[in-house]
């Protein structure tokens, strides 16, 4: 039986939970980075990624046209001032092809800075 009563068992279970599925998360996001690398060396998902958004004005969720002189084409940003399902697609496009990539790369390189500064810190300590 259980020794050491209620809220020692609940800290027990919560522990093992919290590192075994981030044990498995890890692993996880690991084999994927992995797989994605050695099976799909032209970077797949960034292509699937950009696809998804290129496809959508095809299937009427925003629009291309013309630019505004005329001499080439691209996503139709006037028709965003009439049509409000051409300025959901664009607001959509703004968050998740500008924001959302623009946030997690200067995260990661945050990240990567801080932890390159505190690894020379210690290497000066020694």
């Amino acid at each position: 039986r259980w020794l050491y009563g209620k809220q020692i068992c609940l800290f027990y279970a919560f522990c093992g939970v919290l590192f075994g599925i981030c044990s498995l998360s890890t692993l996880t996001l690991l084999s994927t980075v992995c797989c994605l690398k050695i099976c799909f060396p032209a970077y797949a998902c960034a292509w699937t990624y950009a696809a998804v958004f290129a496809c959508c004005p095809l299937a009427h969720w925003g629009e291309y046209g013309a630019e505004p002189y005329g001499t080439a084409c691209c996503i139709d940003w006037r028709s965003t001032n009439i049509n409000t399902v051409a300025m959901s697609y664009t607001v959509v496009l703004f968050v998740f092809c500008f924001i959302l990539p623009c946030g997690v790369i200067v995260t990661s390189y945050s990240f990567i800075l801080v932890t390159v500064k505190e690894s020379r810190k210690a290497v000066e300590q020694h």
